[in-house]
C-alpha cells in the first residue's frame, strides 16, 4: 500500500468520525425533543386539573371537603402560573420570581408574553371568569436547551478529538521522516566520501578525462543531496545569498536533467540581484522539486517559467507551467504528507518543500492558480530582512 492509498484512507476515516458525529447529534436531538414535548404534554394536564381544582375552591361552600383539592392546589411547585381576570388584571400568582422594583410593570410584560405563547385555561364561575397563563417549569425549559448544549458539547468533542488526532498523527510522521532522513544521510556518508576520494585519485592520474569531471560534479551533487537530508528536522544556517544565482543554479541543474522538450528560463523584474536570507541547498531543493513536479505533469513536453518579483519588503516566485492542471478542491491537499498522483512516489516531495519555506524560511508557498489541462502556478513568498 502507497502513501497516497494511506492518505485517501486517512480522509475516510477522517469523514467516518465526521458522520457518526452528527448521527450521534441527530438522534440525541430527537430524542430529547421526544421528551421535551411529552414533558410540556404532561405539565399541560396538570394545568387542566390545577385549574379545575381552582374553580372548585373559589366556588366551595361550607359544606365543600377542601382538603384534596388544596392538595391539587400547593402541589404544583414548578409551573409558574397567573391568573387574571376579565380585564387581564392580576389577581394572583404561584411559582413566579418577583422583581424587587416595578413589580406592576413585570407582570404586565409577563402576562402579554404568555398570551403571545399559549391560549389561556379559563375558569368559568358562572357570573365571571377567570384567565389561567401558564409557563414551561424550570425542568422543561432546561430540556429544551439541553439538545443545543448537548450538540457545544459533542461539536467541541469532536473538534478536540479531531485536531488530537491530526497533531498527534503529524508529530509521528514529523519523527518518522525526520528519523528516515537523518539515517539517509548518515547511510549515504560513508560511500560518498569513498566515491569522492576515488574520484580524485582518478583525477590525479587521469586529470584530461572529461569523464571523470562529469563524475565529480555527480559525486558532488551526492554530497549535497545528502547534506540535504542531514539538515531535515534541525534548524538550517541561513545566509545572505543572491536569489538570482541560487534559481538560476537550480534551474541549470534541471535543465541539464530534462528532456530538450522541456523549456525553462527565468524572469526578474530587476537587473539588480535579490539578496536574501537562504539556506542554498534546501531552497534549491525546493525548486528542484517544484520543477520535477511540473515536468511529471507536462508529461515530459511543454514550458516552465520562474517569475521574480520584488515588492516592499517581500520576495515573490512564481513557478508557472503548461501541465495537467490542479483540481481547486485540492489546491491544499497536494502539500499533505504522503499525497500524490504518480503510480510510484512517496508523496513527499511538496510536503517537505512546505516544511523548508514555512519553517526553516519564515515564508509561504501555496497554489497561486491552476486550471485543468493548462497548467498550474506554484508561489512561494519570502521576507526581506
Amino acid at each position: 500500500m502507497n502513501f497516497n492509498k494511506i492518505f485517501e484512507l486517512s480522509r475516510h476515516f477522517k469523514l467516518v468520525f465526521i458522520v457518526i458525529g452528527a448521527a450521534i447529534i441527530i438522534v440525541s436531538t430527537l430524542f430529547t425533543n421526544k421528551l421535551a414535548k411529552s414533558l410540556a404534554l404532561e405539565e399541560q394536564k396538570k394545568i387542566e386539573i390545577w385549574a379545575e381544582a381552582t374553580r372548585q375552591f373559589i366556588l366551595a361552600d361550607e359544606n365543600t371537603n377542601i382538603d384534596f383539592i388544596l392538595s391539587i392546589i400547593e402541589g404544583n411547585t414548578t409551573i409558574p402560573v397567573i391568573i387574571v381576570d376579565e380585564k387581564d388584571q392580576l389577581l394572583r400568582s404561584r411559582n413566579v420570581k418577583e422583581p424587587t422594583n416595578n413589580i406592576d410593570a413585570f407582570y404586565k410584560q409577563k402576562i402579554a408574553d404568555l398570551k403571545a405563547k399559549r391560549e389561556a385555561i379559563v375558569v368559568n364561575l358562572g357570573n365571571a371568569k377567570q384567565y389561567i397563563y401558564y409557563d414551561d417549569s424550570l425542568l422543561l425549559k432546561q430540556l429544551y436547551c439541553f439538545p443545543y448544549i448537548q450538540l457545544g458539547v459533542i461539536v467541541i468533542f469532536l473538534l478536540i478529538s479531531f485536531f488530537a488526532f491530526s497533531s498527534t498523527k503529524n508529530a509521528e510522521q514529523n519523527r518518522v521522516w525526520v528519523g528516515l532522513s537523518k539515517e539517509t544521510a548518515h547511510q549515504l556518508g560513508t560511500p560518498i566520501s569513498s566515491l569522492l576520494a576515488w574520484v580524485d585519485l582518478l583525477k590525479a592520474r587521469y586529470a584530461d578525462d572529461k569523464l571523470i569531471t562529469e563524475m565529480s560534479k555527480d559525486v558532488n551533487r551526492l554530497r549535497i543531496i545528502a547534506e540535504r537530508f542531514s539538515k531535515i528536522g534541525s534548524a538550517p544556517d541561513l545566509n545572505l545569498v543572491s536569489l538570482n544565482d541560487t534559481l538560476l543554479n537550480a534551474v541549470q541543474y534541471i535543465n541539464n536533467r530534462s528532456s530538450q522538450k522541456v523549456e525553462i528560463e527565468c524572469h526578474f523584474n530587476n537587473e539588480n540581484p535579490i539578496f536574501v536570507m537562504l539556506n542554498v541547498p534546501l531552497f534549491e531543493w525546493v525548486v528542484e522539486n517544484l520543477c520535477k513536479n511540473a515536468i511529471d505533469a507536462m508529461d515530459g513536453i511543454g514550458r516552465i517559467d520562474l517569475y521574480v518579483n520584488h515588492k516592499e519588503n517581500d520576495i515573490v516566485i512564481d513557478i508557472q507551467d503548461t501541465g495537467k492542471g490542479i483540481e481547486r478542491n485540492k489546491f491544499k491537499t497536494v502539500f499533505s504528507p504522503g499525497f500524490t498522483t504518480k503510480k510510484r512516489g512517496w508523496g513527499l516531495g511538496l510536503s517537505l518543500a512546505k516544511r523548508i519555506i514555512e519553517s526553516y524560511h519564515n515564508g509561504k508557498i501555496y497554489v497561486k492558480h491552476s486550471e485543468i489541462g493548462k497548467g498550474t502556478t506554484f508561489r512561494i513568498e519570502l521576507r526581506v530582512k
